[in-house]
Formats: C-alpha cells, structure tokens, sequence
C-alpha cells in the first residue's frame, strides 16, 4: 500500500517516522520549508531525503503543482498529520483508499484548533486521540480510531503531548496495517455533534490576576514550552511566565489580587489573585520587591 504523506510538525515527524521505522511504503511527502504560526514546525524533508522519498515544499496544498505532484506518485491512501490547511475534493477523490487525519480531541468533541492547550486551559480530565477519513469539512469524517486519554493536574503542554504522541504511534500503525489487508475499518463512534475549539489569539494568553489561582496554573501548563507563554505586563514590558504552582493559605482574604507576597528571585515569586496564591516557579526575568502590585 502506497501511503502519501502531509505534514509540518513535531507529530508528523513522529508518525511518518514510525510507519518508516516498521516498512511502510511512503511513496511521497508534502512538507513546508518555514512557518511562522506553528511552534512545534517541522520539515520533513530531512526525512525524505534519509529515505529517497520525493518530497515537495508546499505553500496551498490545494494548488494545481501539489495536486499534480500528489498524483505523479500514484497513491492508495493518504495521510493528513498536521496540517492547518483543509483538503479540497480534488485532492482527496486521488487515493483510491482514501485520506485519513488526526486530531487529539475525543471527536465529535473538540473540534478546531488548539485542542492541547484549550484542553489544558479548561482544566478538563480527560482528552483523546483521534484518526479519522478526511472529508471537506474540518474534524468531521468518519472516526476509525481513538483512544481516551487522562489528564492528570500535574500535567503539562510537553507531557500531555508525549501521552498523546505515545497512543498515536500505537495507533496509526494498528489501522494502517487493517487498511493494507482490506479490513473495513469501522466507525467507531458517530462523528457528529460536539463543538468547535476556535483559534486563540495574544489577548487569551495574558494573565489577569483577578482569575482563580487554577485559572492561572492551568494557563500557565497550557501555553509552557513548546507553545509562546502565559504573559502579564509590569511596567510596560511583556514577562512570560513557563512555570508555576497553586498555593492555598489561610488568612489572605482582605489582601487585593496583584499583590506581590514574596520575592525569591527575578524568576521565582508569589502573587495573590483572586482566591489563593500562585507561585511562579519559571519566568522572564523581572525586577519585583515584595509589596509590588501587578
């Protein structure tokens, strides 16, 4: 079976070499050279070139060059791993078997974009990984794989990705397999209701500290490392914030939110917010003396 393969981040990286890495034909790649929005971006043309496999750079995956290099390769079947851009009919009636994509969302749930940090963000319990037909619409064709995925407090951006990435590497090789012996893959729940994640912008990333100290915590967890940072502003400059933790003490409730506790250092402090106390464990580096208000 003769897989084409699209991507740009650090999980197409992962899922393209692990289908290499056990003997999957991979008959071409579509790849960017460069992108300024995708903080994990990766250009697979490293791994095309380490395999021999014809790779393209690609800017409108939907353009008439890409369609006709698409099917100079002669696909079965094609691969959608992170990719912001939706697949056009044209591109998708070429692989005879289909075109496939992943979300790590539990579908129909969740659908768009972010859904790692929104996850995160909302403090929700639980996640999934999710593989499915591609069709016109985002998120939305049939769900052919998908395992539920736990959220424990202490987890972050980086380790709710590497549970995610660990199911996914399971997984794409469990349903690739079916597809090359003809096993119909069946839905495995009804892709249909749910809701739509929408794009986050610069305003969602700031810290208010009139929030709950678990509003803040899980900002903070969401938008670590590999993402740009949770942010506040202190006189006039932009401090992201990489690492911090909830504090519950008592006899605090007359002090305003904003109010700096403690000073440890230029990247370790405590501020009151609305209901408890955060420590910031990691940040920019900023100049506060205990009694600040920010």
């Amino acid at each position: 079976m003769k897989i084409f393969f699209i991507g740009c981040v650090e999980s197409s990286k992962i899922l393209l070499t692990r289908l290499l890495e056990n003997n999957h034909e991979i008959c071409g790649i579509a790849t960017k050279e460069a992108s300024g929005y995708n903080a994990d971006f990766y250009d697979l043309s490293d791994i095309g070139s380490k395999y021999g496999i014809p790779t393209m750079y690609v800017k409108n995956i939907n353009d008439k060059e890409s369609v006709d290099f698409i099917k100079s390769t002669a696909p079965d079947v094609l691969y959608c791993f992170g990719w912001s851009q939706l697949l056009k009919e044209q591109l998708l009636n070429i692989p005879p078997m289909g075109a496939y994509g992943f979300h790590p969302a539990e579908l129909p749930y969740n659908r768009g974009r972010h859904p790692i940090i929104w996850a995160l963000v909302l403090g929700l319990k639980s996640t999934a990984v999710t593989f499915f037909e591609l069709n016109i619409k985002a998120d939305a064709g049939k769900i052919i794989s998908q395992r539920k995925i736990q959220i424990a407090y202490e987890d972050d951006a980086r380790s709710l990705y590497n549970k995610i990435m660990n199911e996914a590497e399971e997984q794409v090789l469990e349903f690739t397999e079916k597809l090359e012996t003809g096993a119909v893959l069946p839905e495995i729940v009804p892709n249909v209701g749910g809701n739509i994640w929408r794009k986050r912008s610069e305003p969602d990333g700031i810290i208010d500290w009139r929030m709950s100290s678990l509003a803040i915590y899980n900002l903070v967890r969401a938008l670590t490392k590999p993402y740009f940072g949770a942010e506040f502003v202190h006189q006039g400059k932009k401090v992201r914030v990489w690492k911090a933790e909830e504090v519950r003490e008592q006899g605090l409730k007359n002090i305003e939110y904003g109010k700096v506790l403690k000073v440890n250092s230029e990247t370790d402090y405590f501020v009151k917010t609305y209901d408890n106390v955060i420590h910031i464990l990691d940040s920019d580096s900023v100049e506060l003396k205990e009694g600040d208000y920010l």
